[in-house]
């Protein structure tokens, strides 16, 4: 890896292809964009495994909402198993409950389920009820990499002022920074401290598109300033 990690979104082995060519360091591998991202299957993960060396961060999450139910927990633990055995580095989970609170039984349930592997607290952070208490929930819980986090449910173009206060907090190391990220954002970012990136739409024309790699590399060239 080179100064600040890149992370793609990455549906297929031809994605994942050409996020390595422009210089990704990681992929999120994830279906169903639509739904804005669901779990993929193992045969995915098996496919980009064998075609790309990146490492793969794989989506836990049956529905596009960030609440879950025993049944879901249990379907979710046997596809992280299925996904590790399939070549997923990591995985990327969270869950609130019905008040908008970090659901830390559940979390803590899939942190047991993908050990000792790493894993990203996604965007349900932004959705909290009250973001500051879901920091100070989620923060020091076992093998947390990161936090994808644009510091706002509506974008990052809103949430840059909650990131730098996220930084000044020492949070810097944990956030992911992705969800609306456009490159004007990126230079204030780093001012932050932050060096870790997530693109998904940047990075192709559409979801119905694939990745191209002409624009990773351009976001690895904006990533990079001042490394």
């Amino acid at each position: 890896m080179t100064g600040s990690l890149l992370e793609v979104i990455a549906l297929d082995v031809r994605d994942a292809v050409a996020a390595e060519q422009g210089g990704a360091d990681r992929l999120e591998v994830v279906a169903d964009m639509a739904a804005d991202g669901l779990t993929p299957t193992p045969e995915t993960v098996a496919a980009i495994a064998a075609a790309c060396p990146l490492p793969q961060m794989v989506m836990l999450r049956t529905t596009n909402t960030f609440t879950t139910d025993p049944e879901a927990l249990d379907r979710l633990k046997l596809e992280a198993k299925s996904l590790a055995e399939a070549g997923a580095a990591g995985f990327v989970f969270g869950f609130l409950d019905d008040e908008g609170v970090v659901d830390l039984a559940t979390t803590e349930a899939m942190i047991h389920a993908v050990s000792p592997l790493p894993w990203t607290f996604h965007r349900a952070v932004d959705h909290a009820a009250t973001p500051a208490a879901a920091w100070r929930a989620i923060r020091l819980l076992p093998n947390l990499a990161a936090v994808l986090t644009s510091g706002s449910p509506d974008g990052m173009a809103h949430g840059l002022g909650i990131l730098k206060s996220r930084c000044e907090a020492g949070d810097a190391g944990l956030i992911l920074a992705g969800g609306g990220l456009k490159p004007p954002h990126v230079s204030p970012l780093l001012d932050y401290g932050i060096r870790a990136f997530h693109v998904g739409s940047a990075v192709r024309p559409s979801w119905s598109a694939p990745v191209d790699p002409l624009r990773v590399s351009h976001w690895r060239t904006l990533v990079d300033r001042g490394q």
